[in-house]
């Protein structure tokens, strides 16, 4: 009886830290292959480039010269003969300019699974294969619970930051670092 209350408590302060050190792994970093995410990066967000266009307000307004950039955030990677799962969190904006201010005339934030393959026949790169999002409205809780695991889905706050897109949004436009943005 006396080993149990000694151990006891030891026992379950180390369950308790090694539970806080996984929660912190998976909140503060990816935990993702960053070789790997390197790879595929490029192949994703130019499909979120391609499936934006010709969507969103700008569309109108051709003086403004929008266009979409978009970035993704690795949350699950996985790799496996060649193919690869990866649960992220996708961020598009579409910006413009006017009288030489950055116009943001659109957005969209949501995670997604993007499957992909290797292309050996162009260059050994990665294609996407296939996509899912979450539908709108009711399911899009439960749908990021089926697919994404616990610590991935714990990162999709549902905030984004728009500061590396307005900064290749300036650049693409020619625009100084400290343009202002304002709205369409």
């Amino acid at each position: 009886m006396t080993s149990v209350r000694v151990w006891g408590p030891g026992v379950g302060a180390v369950v308790v830290l090694v539970a806080t050190g996984a929660w912190a792994r998976g909140s503060a970093g990816t935990g993702v292959d960053a070789e790997l995410w390197a790879d595929v990066r490029p192949a994703i967000e130019a499909r979120l480039v391609a499936q934006a266009e010709g969507d969103g307000y700008g569309e109108s307004e051709p003086a403004l010269g929008a266009r979409w950039f978009c970035e993704a955030e690795a949350l699950e990677l996985r790799e496996d003969d060649g193919r690869v799962r990866a649960g992220v969190d996708t961020f598009c904006v579409r910006y413009g300019v006017r009288d030489g201010v950055l116009q943001e005339c659109g957005g969209a934030h949501h995670p997604q699974v993007v499957r992909l393959e290797r292309d050996d026949e162009n260059g050994g790169g990665y294609h996407v294969v296939s996509q899912e999002e979450p539908p709108d409205g009711a399911g899009y809780a439960s749908w990021e619970e089926d697919h994404f695991g616990v610590f991935a889905e714990n990162r999709l706050d549902g905030s984004a930051d728009p500061a590396a897109l307005e900064s290749e949004a300036r650049a693409h436009f020619g625009l100084p670092t400290g343009a202002p943005v304002g709205d369409c």
